[in-house]
């Protein structure tokens, strides 16, 4: 009876481990989004930025973009819900 506690207890924490993951990778790939929306569509976006923090800007984004994806597809592939 001890055990199949202790394995309901385990996938709970998995469940809830993997949901906050998710979370916090959809919150990156959408802070990713709105950064290179701002830097691309919005001249305000860019205000007193030099060409050097433009472009510097727009490659963190862009990175932070790919890895929420990868993280956010890894996540579906192995525990998909």
């Amino acid at each position: 009876r001890g055990s199949k506690r202790s394995l309901i207890f385990i996938d709970m924490a998995q469940y809830t481990l993997i949901k906050m993951l998710k979370k916090e990778f959809e919150a990156k790939k959408s802070k990713a989004l709105l950064t290179l929306e701002l830097l691309t569509e919005n001249a305000a976006g860019i205000g007193d930025h030099s060409t050097e923090d433009f472009y510097k800007n727009a490659t963190e984004a862009i990175t932070a973009l790919a890895e929420a994806e990868d993280v956010l597809e890894t996540i579906e592939r192995h525990y998909g819900e």
